[in-house]
């Protein structure tokens, strides 16, 4: 069973339930001061105590997803060693293999047209020499004979850091909340590509082209658009293309939609913060480069470098997140003939509910500044 599976919440609880019981029912008959009466006593103490505590645990997890999986919990890598078969069911590029198919949560249809697909697919950038695992969300529609001939939007979803791109399908529900906004006439059909920044793991980059290191910024201005389009019927304008994420994705996004508006025509940053972090997780991001440093601090583009012809969107609450501030800052910065739009909670946290209050309007809004060709 799966860390995330409700049948093992389930077996969780109903043990504690049961080792609370028996503690209950047990503890006269062991009050006696023999030995195997304290070592029952401690058992049924230590047995009812994990499984209260494995059981709170797995809700905590569950609610908000920090482990999407047993590997994840344990710190296993994931993404390396996929061993592809290059025959018939893969993409016909070499720069994008699907390795697996699922169908997204909601209608339980085998049929594409009916409930979308969500193909799982190895990325290998041309130019950055990165290599990364996403998950591709296709609408019902991009399978419906009407929309046969017709390219559709994209957007690139981002979780935080370190993160795990399933996160994106359990926790934070892009897929069906986009299948949602479509049926609610809010939002029209768009392709999502979801993964995680952290595309040379353990390393966070802060999306940034590391000397010597990982091309990050490379991989996802560039590499990643070129290599989707080239896949599916997504239009390779930067008006078909929007991105977003949450934490430190959501600083990505909003970094590379500002350094790259001939890409990225929007650009989302849910709970983002706004200059690179440099601590242990990084490295040393910039040997030394001043210029490179300041680049990476989105004030200090907005101050410095040309406006960009694009659209932001910036979220945060007034109680419960740390960027309240400096996300007045940013958005005071943007000056035509770019464009800065807010959501602005009374209060929500830097988790999975927050940004699930989020999500929605965020799509409807990016929605509104993607066209299909």
């Amino acid at each position: 069973m799966g860390l995330t599976s409700k049948t093992f919440l389930a077996l969780a609880i109903v043990l504690a339930v049961v080792f609370f019981g028996a503690t209950v029912w047990l503890w006269p008959r062991l009050a006696r001061r023999s030995t195997p009466a304290v070592f029952g006593r401690v058992g049924l103490l230590l047995a009812t105590q994990m499984t209260v505590f494995v059981a709170v645990g797995l809700v905590a997890n569950n609610s908000f997803l920090f482990y999407g999986s047993w590997a994840d919990l344990f710190g296993q890598k994931q993404d390396l060693g996929v061993v592809t078969d290059h025959a018939a069911g893969t993409l016909a590029t070499k720069n994008i293999v699907r390795v697996g198919t699922q169908l997204p949560d909601g209608p339980r249809s085998s049929q594409p047209a009916v409930s979308g697909r969500i193909d799982k697919v190895v990325i290998s950038g041309r130019r950055s020499k990165i290599e990364s695992s996403a998950y591709v969300y296709l609408p019902p529609e991009y399978f419906r004979p009407a929309f046969a001939h017709r390219k559709f939007p994209a957007v690139v979803v981002l979780t935080g850091y370190p993160g795990a791109s399933e996160n994106l399908l359990k926790g934070l529900d892009y897929p069906r909340t986009a299948r949602d906004r479509v049926e609610a006439g809010r939002s029209q059909p768009m392709i999502l590509v979801m993964l995680r920044p952290t595309v040379a793991p353990p390393r966070d980059t802060e999306c940034v082209n590391v000397k010597g290191g990982p091309q990050t910024e490379t991989f996802f201005a560039e590499d990643l658009p070129q290599v989707v389009s080239d896949a599916y019927r997504v239009g390779k304008m930067a008006r078909n293309w929007g991105i977003i994420g949450n934490s430190t994705g959501g600083y990505c996004a909003l970094k590379i939609g500002l350094h790259h508006p001939d890409r990225f025509a929007a650009s989302a940053g849910l709970s983002a913060y706004y200059k690179a972090a440099e601590d242990p997780t990084t490295g040393d991001l910039f040997h030394g480069d001043q210029s490179a440093r300041e680049r990476s601090d989105l004030m200090w583009s907005l101050d410095n470098l040309p406006q960009p012809d694009s659209s932001f969107l910036v979220t945060t609450s007034k109680h419960g997140e740390g960027n309240y501030h400096s996300t007045m800052r940013f958005l005071s910065k943007v000056k035509p003939p770019a464009q800065a739009s807010s959501i602005v909670l009374d209060s929500g946290g830097h988790n999975f509910n927050t940004w699930r209050r989020e999500i929605p309007s965020a799509l409807d809004w990016m929605s509104s500044r993607l066209s299909e060709s």
